[in-house]
């Protein structure tokens, strides 16, 4: 059975659900918007930290708050009447099929204007097809496969980088190490099978050969694997420069022990975040990982140039129990943009949700992002999202790259 979980908000809400494609009237009580992450299985905890940064989100645009964020100041969406988001959650389990069929039943059940999702890349392309078929705005939170936003789909919108964006400031940096000095020959690739971890490869792979770094091992392996052994054996062998893995928590956790039990300590580690940006793998195994590197979308450290981000961070925190990081700020952005959105559509129509998706232009000093600002392409992709690197060092994440973003230099090699 999946399990579904619905937050309402506001006293007295009456659903506006019956009145999809008409318009907006000024007593609008609410507009319902569907959800979906993995709420049990090994992503749980991914699930229930963005449930926390949407709510976070949530607090934000329903209620009155003194910040510079689209949709916060004043209660509701003013374009739709003050009309309030009531959000519906659905456990997709991190199952492609399963992610499926629970964005069909939102849309054709719960009659919600949109949807939010879905971390894992192989769910959001189901997603995004049913929700392409339905005339329903998907935004993509937090999934960064390149391929999502290169199926033509006219519902997909993409606030945040893709692995492409990702990887070529991964590279960027290690040109900027070489320009400093440090030799850095050889790199090897660590990556899940899923579309996730194979999209990133690709990049990886096609970004090494044009830089001029040799490849010395490829390792696929199966995602959630109950042994990493043979695949650690192989990148132990290799001993590149860099080690850049791709890989979701469990994996992330079980490659870190493994490493350690065979005594394989990398050079350096650049990692495709995922697992590698969450609290539980370094309340785990921290302690491994120091002076890992790691690709993002978010830094804390930018709350000192723009106070709010201080403010949203702790409001999240209140909830979570920790810090925004590259997933949960992602997720955060995702129904603020697509709140702001709503706001310039008024209206719970799809085709009018999309047009006004498609003009979005916020700018980057109105996020919680170092993005230079949020506005989509034809193809529904924010080419603006600038990433920046983060250093694992003591028990926190410090920004390193760019240097218009870093707060300080990097300990490289990261076993030096």
């Amino acid at each position: 059975m999946i399990r579904r979980r619905e937050l309402l908000v506001g006293a007295g809400a009456l659903s506006l659900t019956g009145l999809r494609g008409a318009p907006a009237r000024a007593a609008a009580p609410e507009v319902v918007i569907g959800v979906l992450y993995a709420m049990s299985g090994p992503s749980a905890q991914v699930g229930v930290d963005a449930r926390h940064a949407i709510e976070t989100a949530l607090d934000l645009i329903n209620n009155d708050h003194d910040l510079d964020l689209p949709g916060a100041k004043g209660a509701g969406l003013a374009g739709m009447g003050g009309a309030k988001i009531r959000l519906v959650f659905a456990d997709h389990q991190a199952d492609p099929q399963k992610g499926r069929a629970e964005a069909e039943r939102l849309i054709t059940q719960d009659k919600v204007a949109a949807l939010v999702g879905c971390y894992q890349s192989a769910v959001s392309a189901t997603v995004s097809a049913t929700a392409e078929r339905y005339g329903v705005p998907f935004v993509c939170a937090d999934s960064s496969s390149p391929s999502l936003h290169r199926k033509g789909l006219k519902y997909f919108f993409r606030p945040a980088a893709h692995d492409e964006m990702f990887s070529t400031a991964m590279f960027d940096f290690l040109d900027s190490q070489r320009k400093q000095g440090q030799k850095i020959d050889t790199v090897a690739l660590f990556f899940e099978d899923t579309i996730y971890g194979v999209d990133s490869s690709t990049v990886q792979r096609k970004l090494a050969a044009e830089r001029g770094y040799k490849l010395v091992a490829d390792v696929k392996y199966k995602s959630n694997s109950p042994s990493l052994t043979a695949e650690v054996q192989q990148l132990k062998t290799a001993n590149a420069d860099v080690l850049l893995p791709t890989s979701y928590t469990t994996d992330a956790i079980l490659l870190t022990k493994t490493m350690a039990e065979l005594g394989y300590k990398p050079k350096s580690i650049i990692a495709q975040a995922a697992g590698f940006s969450e609290k539980v793998t370094y309340d785990a195994v921290g302690d491994k990982l120091q002076g890992l590197i790691s690709r993002g979308s978010f830094s804390l450290d930018l709350a000192a140039k723009r106070p709010m981000v201080a403010t949203v961070n702790a409001m999240y925190k209140a909830r979570a129990g920790r810090d925004l990081n590259d997933n949960s700020s992602r997720q955060f952005m995702a129904l603020i943009v697509l709140a702001d959105a709503l706001d310039r559509a008024g209206s719970t129509d799809g085709q009018k949700i999309r047009a006004a998706l498609a003009a979005t232009d916020i700018p980057g000093t109105r996020t919680v992002m170092p993005w230079t600002k949020v506005a989509f392409g034809p193809d529904g992709q924010n080419t603006f999202a600038d990433p920046v690197l983060l250093q694992w060092i003591g028990d926190k994440f410090v920004t390193i790259f760019p240097d218009a973003a870093a707060v300080a230099p990097a300990k490289w090699p990261m076993n030096a």
